[in-house]
């Protein structure tokens, strides 16, 4: 039975492995989100370059993300039947390869192609990762968990991002994908070395089917719910970033050599609130945590959308602001959704929750190419406002399905507080 004493439970430390664990999803992460990262602020300079339109770059980002999805649900069935390290890799490798593809790429068809083949192997890798914390790691430990592993996102702008736009800018628009491909190969002969076999799962297994494993999962009324709560904490996020370097050349006036500096001081700020929301969500409720970051969110999220030229540091500011509000919704969502699933049906939860959360950004990241117009490649992007707009009204939603994710997690724990 789970104590009840949360705040001494957040202060359980971590062992040796425990803590390469972490580094090793981490990194992993890192590599995985800087994929996908690096499509937003070289937008402007793609579709400069592929004589893309916003829609079809908008295309480019959502045929990741569909594929992604298809994976998800394609993977589920068979995602607690393997030792979940083999599974890592496999989809580690063929993420790599994808990347390769994606530097490749000479055209807007051929990139679109390349994003597909990467999305079907990256888009499921964080399910992967969520499914290995969940059985690696206490409740009460996941918030912190979380908290680092979830910095992947700030240390893709922090480090990856101002670099990749510095080799974008001098060596080409390929030289940032080379640089995943080179920097994932090492993180996989990690894993290979240091990551110990993750089967505990394997014996509670009780499904001989893979399909009627997923169909099981698909039909716990507790799980729709989570599904639902994650897709929607994706939508609003998938609308507008695709879209950032591009509003910021654009309508704020951002140049192509500032766009680095203006990545890494978000990214900065990343870094330095992952971790203090991570604890802060081992301590009070999560749902709490996640209503007052979307509210602050949302606010920012109006502001930053109708700016017009501005001068950098004020760009920076709201920038900062925003995400503030978008990380610390993050952390409380992803702890409270790993606390749904039982210990047999976790990696297909995970799977199946990473799939529906990459169909629902796939359906945002085109919705936002359909509503954003654009007259010629170097005029304002109009409308952004309006994506704004959307993405507080799904806000909205999100809060209240995850205050029903955050009832089902506390009746589960049998605690007060979770």
């Amino acid at each position: 039975m789970e104590p009840t004493n949360t705040n001494r439970q957040a202060k359980i430390p971590f062992t040796g492995y425990q803590k390469f664990v972490i580094f090793i999803l981490a990194v992993t992460q890192f590599s995985v989100v800087l994929d996908f990262m690096i499509m937003a602020p070289l937008g402007d300079l793609l579709m400069k370059v592929l004589a893309m339109k916003p829609s079809q770059f908008g295309s480019a980002v959502s045929g990741y993300a569909f594929s992604a999805g298809i994976a998800g649900l394609l993977t589920a069935g068979f995602a607690d039947r393997f030792d979940r390290k083999k599974l890592l890799l496999f989809f580690y490798i063929g993420f790599i390869a994808g990347t390769i593809f994606c530097a490749l790429a000479n055209s807007y068809e051929t990139l679109l192609v390349a994003r597909i083949i990467t999305g079907l192997f990256g888009g499921v890798i964080g399910s992967i990762s969520l499914a290995i914390v969940a059985d690696l790691f206490d409740m009460h430990q996941r918030g912190r968990v979380m908290g680092f592993v979830q910095m992947g996102f700030g240390a893709s702008q922090v480090l990856g991002i101002p670099i990749g736009l510095y080799l974008a800018n001098h060596l080409g628009w390929r030289a940032p994908f080379w640089l995943v491909v080179g920097m994932s190969t090492l993180i996989a002969v990690m894993i290979v070395v240091k990551l110990k076999p993750v089967t505990a799962h394997l014996a509670a297994q009780h499904d001989h089917s893979p399909l009627r494993h997923l169909l099981n999962t698909f039909a716990k009324t507790n799980y729709r719910i989570g599904f639902l709560a994650t897709a929607f904490l994706s939508i609003g996020g998938f609308m507008m970033m695709p879209f950032s370097s591009a509003f910021a050349v654009n309508n704020l006036k951002v140049t192509h050599e500032q766009l680095p500096l203006l990545f890494m001081v978000s990214g900065c700020s990343s870094l330095l609130i992952m971790p203090l929301i991570g604890r802060i969500a081992d301590r009070i409720d999560k749902f709490t945590l996640y209503t007052i970051a979307s509210a602050w969110m949302m606010i920012v999220v109006v502001i930053y959308t109708n700016m017009s030229v501005s001068p950098l540091w004020l760009v920076m500011l709201v920038n900062v602001l925003m995400m503030m509000g978008i990380l610390s919704r993050m952390v409380p969502a992803v702890a409270l959704t790993t606390a749904i699933p039982d210990l047999a049906d976790r990696g297909a939860f995970m799977s199946v929750n990473s799939s529906l959360q990459q169909i629902a950004g796939g359906v945002a990241a085109a919705a936002g190419g359909l509503i954003i117009k654009q007259q010629t490649e170097f005029s304002p992007l109009e409308h952004y406002n309006t994506v704004g707009y959307v993405m507080v009204c799904i806000s909205l939603i999100s809060v209240f399905l995850l205050y029903r994710v955050s009832v089902m997690v506390k009746k589960k724990m049998g605690e007060k507080k979770v």
